[in-house]
């Protein structure tokens, strides 16, 4: 794969700017250092292979987030993940405790609930964005969203018990 100086630069720009949000998208699906890792990898390695052509600085970030999504799920749906405990999730105590409680509850989320808590409190994007994002109904991420919020407070109080 031989790249021009100025690609080359253009693809380093471009995961500098965008590797914060890759990683916490994919660690908010998999709940993982090492996995989100692994998935944050892939994500820009598909960026480098396809070299796509954006409008807009917009359309980069949200291509970047559909495919991190993509590859996160793809990584919860291997057979190997499905029977497997994070050592991370045993090591919970290294946090505040009231994180360690949010952090608890956010791991008991379907991963699909995460990835809409995910990107509209910490990524910042509208439902209607996140529909867009996701490829899927505006009405359903406000669905999510509201399910997901009423499970994390059901979580929290019982993990407050």
């Amino acid at each position: 794969m031989h790249r021009t100086k100025q690609e080359q630069e253009e693809t380093e720009q471009i995961i500098r700017q965008y590797a914060d949000t890759v990683y916490r998208l994919a660690y908010s699906y998999v709940r993982n250092r090492s996995d989100a890792e692994d998935i944050f990898q892939e994500t820009f390695l598909r960026y480098v292979r396809k070299k796509p052509k954006f409008e807009s600085e917009s359309h980069c970030r949200a291509w970047l987030i559909r495919v991190t999504a993509n590859c996160a799920k793809n990584h919860l749906n291997t057979a190997w993940k499905r029977h497997t405990v994070s050592l991370e999730e045993t090591a919970g105590a290294a946090l505040p405790e009231e994180e360690r409680r949010l952090d608890a509850a956010l791991r008991e989320l379907e991963p699909h609930y995460r990835a809409v808590i995910h990107l509209y409190y910490y990524e910042g994007y509208r439902t209607e964005e996140i529909a867009k994002i996701l490829n899927r109904k505006p009405s359903t991420i406000r669905s999510q969203l509201k399910r997901a919020r009423e499970r994390l407070g059901e979580l929290v109080k019982e993990e407050l018990l």
